[in-house]
């Protein structure tokens, strides 16, 4: 039996390092689902018990994996179930592919039964990414131009299969003008930050009195990072709720979570700080940030910097996320530590605490002891002394 464009579509996603799809079978869908149970070595098929589920689940999958989370639907009806979970892979920035079904072509705009204008449906949702295959040969490009800006975008994207074309025999392009040729595999780049926009974040930093952090899902995987970065600029760290993971929440500096379902220390913290540093989150509840404060803001890609707040007193730089942009974030930290002993040595010998707020009332685990000088009520939490020694910085360390 030759190879169908959907057995191409499933060993290609296979080559994609896909393990696992979710979705609900029907009729729109028949080649897939086939092509699926004859390639059950590549790729699990996990029948959910509705379309939306599916969603949900290949978002969560991304969470939690780092890997692009797949989902599958029928057409008409089952396609626009999708919506629901793939709007929130959208707004949690996760890398989620939608492949629908759809009816043959040649019915196509003639109000055929559960025909549904696909490519208008999901041009938000999958915005950077949405497309009909049209031809066999069109397969391949649609595939890979798919996961590799789900990926690199990390965003929801779509491709739309007619139902005829499933059962069709799979075809490479052709060598001739009008065709395009790709290829699998994705490298996500190491971003480093422009030598001024660090520096001109070290100076905010190293001005601020009471220095504040709120990190979110992009530092992740950088908790000791961000960790260090905080004892040595003696910041509080409040967390966005995607960014939950990042730092243990019984350590007393750690304030927990900021926004309408934040914590009144974290409230406390970003109300009254006077330099705020922000390392992989966009956070979007301005009533609970400060009106007047200096900001420094790392992200991934320029297109979410400044975007929730005014530029002055503002500087934003490019980092990958989630090591380099903690690493950046402690170089330039370093810069208010003078030649010495190391800052948390200094702040165990002096006895000397982290700015706080008399106000605040929850209390949070502490692992440290009473004599550390640290505060143990999870209270707002920054440097109240500039005069913490330390290591003079070396330059950035090599990843």
């Amino acid at each position: 039996m030759a190879e169908t464009v959907s057995d191409f579509l499933v060993t290609r996603l296979s080559q994609w390092g896909i393990k696992r799809v979710f979705g609900y079978p029907g009729d729109g869908i028949n080649g897939i689902m086939g092509a699926l149970s004859r390639h059950q070595d590549l790729i699990d098929f996990i029948q959910v018990r509705h379309e939306e589920m599916a969603a949900f689940m290949a978002c969560a999958h991304a969470k939690f994996t780092g890997e692009v989370g797949v989902c599958l639907a029928t057409s008409g009806p089952g396609a626009i179930h999708l919506l629901n979970g793939l709007y929130d892979a959208k707004l949690d920035h996760q890398p989620v592919l939608a492949i629908v079904g759809q009816q043959h072509r040649a019915a196509l705009g003639g109000n055929y039964q559960q025909e549904v204008d696909l490519l208008s449906l999901f041009k938000d949702v999958a915005r950077e990414y949405v497309h009909m295959c049209s031809t066999p040969a069109q397969m391949r490009h649609l595939v890979d131009r798919a996961m590799r800006i789900a990926m690199s975008e990390r965003s929801v994207t779509c491709i739309i299969v007619p139902n005829d074309i499933q059962e069709m025999e799979a075809e490479q392009p052709p060598r001739e003008h009008g065709t395009i040729h790709s290829g699998v595999g994705y490298a996500r780049p190491r971003v480093v930050p422009h030598p001024d926009a660090l520096h001109h974040a070290a100076d905010l930093l190293n001005a601020g009195n009471k220095v504040a952090m709120l990190v979110g899902q992009g530092a992740l995987h950088a908790g000791k990072e961000v960790l260090e970065a905080a004892d040595r600029l003696g910041a509080g760290i409040a967390k966005a709720l995607l960014g939950k993971a990042v730092v243990p929440d019984d350590l007393p500096f750690v304030t927990g979570a900021i926004g309408l379902l934040g914590t009144k220390p974290s409230y406390q913290m970003m109300i009254e700080c006077d330099t705020l540093l922000m390392v992989g989150s966009s956070f979007h509840t301005p009533s609970s940030c400060p009106k007047k404060v200096r900001r420094t803001e790392s992200r991934l890609t320029s297109t979410r910097a400044w975007y929730r707040y005014v530029i002055r007193w503002t500087s934003a730089w490019w980092a990958t996320a989630p090591k380099h942009c903690a690493c950046c974030c402690r170089c330039s930290s370093t810069r208010r530590i003078e030649a010495g002993v190391s800052a948390s040595s200094t702040m165990s010998r002096s006895g000397g605490t982290r700015w706080k707020s008399e106000r605040c009332a929850m209390p949070i685990r502490s692992t440290r002891s009473a004599s550390s000088g640290s505060c143990r009520r999870g209270c707002p939490s920054a440097a109240s002394s500039p005069a913490i020694r330390g290591r003079a910085p070396t330059g950035m360390r090599a990843m």
